[in-house]
């Protein structure tokens, strides 16, 4: 009887393998990056007292410490188990992330993930399966953009690291960055990738805010650089998301006979222009230099496509809806706020 009971659980594991074998093999490549990660992590105290690692090293470790008891004392995010490892990545990008989008409508290309739900991305450890998967969506006909991730959020099942990696940015970032990533693992909606990202993104820059607030004032150099820096890429964001609007717009005037020829002419041209037309957005930050990085990344021959613009609909569309429930409805209140959130939309 139990050999009968092994042969049918053999059996439909392996049906389950051959149809679905695509998630399976993701699965795998995934779960392996995953685990060569785990498994070379340091205790933060090991690095702490380790004369091999510089003491500019160093105190961006203790000020993630300070970031992660902020966030969770203060901001009341869930406890947790992150960032009390930390994890070299030698230089090398931690994954990436795959976004494909229809060439002629602002749809992305997405993929369900079992008990997660739909994504508008997929994220690999692996580059050659990544080039791979690049190539295959090209193929069929989708415009696809390719970005470094600099973090990412197991969602509470596993215990995140510190990565080199992240140790390059301003205290600013590190601090949105941080609260970000703990605000997936406090609230995180199945099939709601966008609001997932715009809520941990707005939670992410206000948190960051309040504790440089906290830690050095609100007249220091670190606070009045985080905070113009904020409103630039506001004001880069909306910009942005105004050119979605008005690329939607055209590919509506569209129809099933116009020629490819003029599609593209159009799209290009609108393109060049929401790009080109950056170079009006004023930034008041003391160093700039980031500001040229970020509206010269593109010219006339690398244009960005509409996989690049799913990214703002993603991670940005919503922002404004947050801040005005946020102040209008709980007047500055963080914690009744997040309260609220965790009783109105169950997490995962």
């Amino acid at each position: 009887m139990i050999k009968k009971i092994a042969l049918v659980i053999v059996g439909v594991l392996a049906f389950l393998v051959v149809w679905q074998w695509e998630w399976v093999s993701y699965g795998y490549m995934q779960a392996k990056g995953q685990l060569r990660i785990m498994l070379n992590t340091q205790p933060v105290s090991d690095v702490l007292n380790d004369p091999a690692y510089p003491d500019s090293l160093k105190r961006k470790i203790k000020l993630i410490g300070e970031i992660k008891r902020f966030a969770i004392d203060s901001l009341k995010l869930d406890p947790s188990g992150s960032y009390e490892t930390f994890y070299d990545l030698k230089g090398k990008p931690l994954m990436w992330v795959l976004i494909g989008s229809e060439k002629y409508r602002l749809v992305p290309v997405e993929y369900k993930v079992p008990i997660l739900g739909a994504f508008p991305y997929k994220g690999f450890f692996d580059e050659t399966r990544l080039q791979q998967a690049d190539t295959l969506l090209q193929q069929q006909g989708f415009d696809t953009r390719i970005n470094e991730v600099a973090a990412y959020s197991t969602l509470g099942f596993f215990s995140e690291p510190i990565l080199s990696n992240m140790l390059k940015r301003s205290e600013g970032q590190l601090a949105e960055l941080i609260i970000h990533e703990l605000t997936h693992g406090t609230l995180f909606i199945k099939n709601s990738l966008e609001y997932n990202e715009n809520l941990a993104d707005f939670v992410g820059d206000y948190g960051a805010l309040r504790f440089l607030a906290q830690k050095y004032g609100e007249s220091s150099v670190a606070y009045r650089d985080f905070l113009a820096a904020k409103a630039f890429y506001e004001r880069y964001d909306q910009h942005i998301l105004r050119g979605t609007s008005v690329l939607k717009h055209l590919y509506e005037t569209f129809k099933p006979d116009t020629p490819i020829a003029i599609k593209d002419s159009l799209k290009w041209q609108t393109i060049a222009q929401i790009v080109t037309s950056s170079d009006t957005i004023t930034d008041e930050r003391s160093t700039t230099g980031a500001r040229l990085v970020k509206k010269r990344r593109f010219n006339k021959l690398n244009l960005p496509n509409n996989a690049y613009f799913i990214g703002y609909l993603t991670y940005r569309n919503q922002q404004n809806q947050f801040r005005q429930e946020f102040e209008n409805r709980f007047h500055g209140n963080f914690r009744k706020y997040l309260t609220y959130l965790k009783q109105t939309y169950p997490s995962l």
